[in-house]
């Protein structure tokens, strides 16, 4: 008997018959032998639709209302998948976050876990039920108060529990067969990864891949756990996420060149001009943007200019942090003692990504010779051990991963990818 943690995206529960196919996945889980917690997202594009009803109200609801309202979403789907489930002759019991134990911080909008106590969970799993916990929210340790664990937070909340209950694998079910060398909305040639490290699947993650969110991923690392990543609409095996070495620490995964390519159009630039090239400037700046909140990814400082000692420094960051910076830093100009800011949000940021690279010389000039070969400017790089990451024109971004995908000889030569369910909202 194995302990399996299931998760479902919105896409898998987007309507009534979609719950009755998970409910029968799950129920054949369970009478094959296996514990099963299951973890859901909102049906469809619940959340968004809440997010637009509360921006109708007000333009700047608080918070705190906001996390009550967007829990709501996984309450119904829960509830629902926990009805299907039952009306199959197998017993299930649905729990929200608090009752699952999930504990967070203070941070409405992105709490981050900080424990889990699955006590109510694993009593459901000694009277034989399969559980069903509502993903993407949690309660604050001290207050109660409810919490969202941001974009993703369902797939972190399905690993916690799987780290807390001793899971022998989690399960995240999605709208594509697994893991893919690219985009397959994108790269419809793009082939599935049998099984890639942790390390891999987090650069890949922190670049763009939807896939897999960071957070759960580094949780996964963290603790060790398992992480399988199949379509819910299909029987396919689909990508294990795990250690270099098989779970039984015997043969060392092959390690290709490249694993994949990722791209991400979510960032901004913002450019400080004129910034005097002295010490303590760069610091001063990045001490007022961490204040702010925001999040930085890449940074480029110019040569300084003999004439005038000044130069310029850019850096991306979300886009929807990029307001919050901008104000912070025009707060602090005097001091800084820059002559203007420029912000640009019609950028995307393609990421080469492979642990094999490292003992492969040629990666970076093969990257930025495809690029050149189909007019695709280079506005800023970056790279890691295992990571090459580039910033073009956000127009540009879906030729540039399609030539990238084909420049490295990731493209399938078998059927092309399937996308079965999800907007893409």
């Amino acid at each position: 008997m194995a302990l399996i943690v299931q998760k479902y995206g919105g896409s898998s529960v987007a309507d009534a018959e979609s719950i009755k196919r998970v409910a029968k996945r799950i129920a054949e889980a369970k009478r094959a032998g296996d514990d099963v917690v299951v973890v859901v997202s909102a049906m469809g594009d619940t959340t968004d639709e809440l997010i637009d009803l509360a921006q109708q109200v007000t333009p700047l609801p608080p918070s705190r209302e906001m996390d009550i309202l967007l829990t709501a979403g996984e309450r119904i789907s829960m509830s629902l998948l926990a009805m299907a489930i039952s009306n199959l002759g197998v017993e299930a019991q649905s729990f929200t976050g608090q009752q699952a134990g999930v504990i967070t911080d203070e941070v409405h909008g992105k709490a981050r876990i900080i424990d889990v106590s699955p006590s109510r969970i694993r009593t459901a799993l000694d009277e034989g039920a399969v559980a069903i916990v509502a993903g993407f929210q949690g309660v604050t340790q001290h207050t109660n108060d409810v919490t969202t664990l941001g974009r993703g937070g369902s797939d972190t909340t399905a690993v916690a529990l799987a780290a807390a209950l001793g899971a022998d694998v989690c399960e995240i079910y999605t709208d594509v067969d697994g893991v893919f060398t690219a985009d397959p909305r994108i790269v419809p040639s793009a082939r599935k990864i049998e099984r890639i490290s942790y390390d891999e699947m987090l650069e890949m993650a922190a670049s763009g891949a939807k896939v897999l969110m960071l957070r759960c991923v580094e949780y996964a690392r963290r603790y060790g756990v398992p992480v399988h990543v199949r379509s819910s609409f299909s029987g396919h095996d689909g990508t294990l996420v795990c250690d270099p070495t098989d779970p039984e620490g015997a043969a060392p995964m092959e390690q290709p060149i490249i694993s994949g390519v990722a791209h991400d159009r979510s960032e901004a630039k913002i450019t400080i001009v004129d910034v005097p090239d002295v010490p303590g400037k760069a610091a001063k700046i990045f001490e007022v943007v961490a204040a702010s909140g925001a999040n930085l990814d890449m940074i480029v400082q110019n040569v300084s200019a003999a004439s005038t000692g000044r130069t310029d420094i850019s850096f991306t960051l979300p886009a929807d942090d990029g307001s919050i910076a901008i104000a912070a830093l025009t707060a602090h100009q005097p001091e800084i003692g820059y002559t203007s800011l420029q912000y640009d949000d019609t950028i995307g940021k393609l990421s080469l990504i492979g642990a094999g690279m490292k003992s492969h010389p040629g990666v970076s000039a093969r990257l930025f010779a495809a690029l050149s070969e189909a007019g695709i400017n280079i506005e800023m790089i970056s790279t890691s051990e295992i990571r090459i990451s580039v910033v073009t024109r956000a127009d540009q971004l879906d030729e540039a991963v399609r030539v990238v995908h084909t420049a490295f000889e990731l493209d399938s030569t078998d059927e092309q990818a399937v996308v079965y369910g999800g907007t893409g909202r």
